[in-house]
């Protein structure tokens, strides 16, 4: 029996060319862009460079989602400015493909220009699509359909992921890895453009477009620098800047330092998105009962130990179980920071907030990738894992215990502080995501769609 989204046979469509868009996109997501670090060493980039990739395009990308609330404010096509976004994204997979062979001297530095290109386009689309969306799928069906399409994309690009792992590992065996990276970047790069058809093909029905609701000036952030959004995004910031101290470097530190497989490569980052997708139902219940903050506490706390678990054993089993303990406490904080960001949030200023946030942020992410590329590239280092003859399989074992003590310091300092916003075991919201890219650490990273409102029965000794 066909799946039904709505009554109305046009916005109907609609949904169904959302669905299929998704699956194009994690197509791009899971098979492309999940190699793009791999490619970086392929390519021989150096530690500072793996920092660079990993923190300049999220950064600069994220002034482009200000940018899209800007020109939505000035024109209000946000179909328009979603589709030149998702072109700008899948036009930037064809350089990236062939940079190798057009500019071998100068490869490393175009593929950092590129992949800012990409990240621009991702987040130029996303206010818009989310603008959308909001306004196509009816609130009454909005947890059904995403819960179905998030479903569906996960599956996808989880599988995109293991068919890039395969492709790679077979060339490799081949001695053509240059071509398996061309092939599923080309890959990528068709799957965004028929994303991008899908795109075209839905309804732009009247509705709120994504735009700056606020002035975003000095006296703005006079008013809500105290504010508990101020704070959290503070927070949630420090927190991916402790993190994207390592996290860049993981993928260096198995190709280069242990000299993993592309399959063994892939299974590493396979098992964080599978243990992500199997335990994210779970968490959302454990939210809606005990709230947000305490979910942020047990995993704030837990997610510092996880560097420290990469130095006991370099053995693959090994790492597989730690980076699939990893999906489940990245999960739980994902999911419950979300959430939180969320009952933050001025509904009616939704767009600006979350630009905001998440350029607070990319900045942290940025400065934390930046400093693990400087430390991992020290002399000093080199010399004190010789000096005191540490049977390390890797430098950059100094490189996570710098990690793991800015973790544990950001969740000391800041999440005793936490409070909850809403309360719990009454009426919850139920926040819609979307997958929108991978990391190797922390797996799916979702975005924020809409949410929906959900009660249960009163029940005895409820107040």
């Amino acid at each position: 029996m066909r799946r039904r989204y709505s009554k109305d046979p046009s916005i109907d469509k609609s949904l169904r060319h959302s669905v299929k868009d998704g699956v194009a996109y994690s197509v791009m997501a899971g098979g492309g862009e999940s190699y793009f670090s791999a490619f970086a060493l392929f390519l021989k980039a150096t530690t500072e460079q793996i920092a660079l990739l990993a923190s300049l395009p999220p950064l600069l990308g994220s002034f482009a989602q200000l940018v899209s609330a800007w020109l939505g404010h000035r024109t209000g096509r946000r179909k328009a400015i979603m589709l030149a976004g998702a072109l700008l994204q899948a036009i930037s997979w064809f350089p990236l493909a062939l940079l190798p062979l057009l500019f071998p001297d100068d490869a490393v530095s175009l593929m950092i220009t590129c992949v800012v290109i990409y990240f621009a386009g991702a987040n130029l689309a996303a206010p818009q699509w989310c603008s959308l969306m909001g306004d196509l799928v009816p609130e009454r069906r909005r947890g059904r359909y995403f819960a179905f399409r998030t479903r569906l994309a996960s599956i996808t690009a989880f599988t995109a992921l293991v068919a890039g792992g395969v492709i790679l590992h077979y060339f490799t065996e081949s001695d053509y890895t240059l071509a398996g990276f061309i092939l599923i970047f080309i890959l990528a790069a068709v799957a965004r453009l028929i994303s991008a058809y899908h795109l075209a093909r839905m309804q732009d029905i009247p509705g709120h477009v994504a735009a700056l609701e606020i002035p975003l000036g000095g006296e703005w952030w006079q008013r809500i620098r105290h504010s508990q959004f101020a704070r959290f995004s503070m927070f949630y910031g420090a927190m991916q800047f402790a993190v994207a101290i390592a996290s860049p470097f993981f993928s260096v530190y198995l190709l280069r330092d242990l000299h993993f497989s592309y399959l063994q490569f892939m299974a590493c980052t396979a098992s964080t998105v599978l243990m992500q997708f199997l335990t994210l139902n779970a968490w959302g219940r454990i939210s809606d009962i005990f709230g947000n903050r305490l979910i942020l506490v047990v995993t704030g706390f837990c997610i510092p130990a996880l560097p420290g678990l990469w130095l006991i054993s370099a053995d693959f089993w090994y790492l597989l179980v730690v980076q699939a303990l990893g999906g489940l406490l990245w999960a739980g904080f994902s999911l419950s920071a979300g959430n939180f960001l969320y009952d933050l949030i001025p509904s009616n200023k939704r767009a600006t907030y979350l630009a905001v946030h998440n350029v607070f942020v990319s900045i942290g992410v940025c400065i934390g990738a930046i400093l693990g590329g400087v430390l991992g590239g020290l002399d000093i280092l080199h010399s004190v894992v010789t000096r005191w003859q540490l049977d390390w399989p890797s430098v950059l074992y100094g490189v996570f215990i710098v990690s793991l003590l800015a973790r544990l310091l950001v969740a000391v300092l800041f999440l005793p502080r936490l409070k909850e916003v809403r309360p719990v075991r009454t009426a919850s919201i139920a926040l819609i995501f979307r997958v929108v890219r991978f990391n190797p650490i922390s797996g799916l990273i979702f975005d924020i769609v809409g949410s929906l409102r959900r009660y249960r029965k009163p029940r005895p000794g409820d107040l």
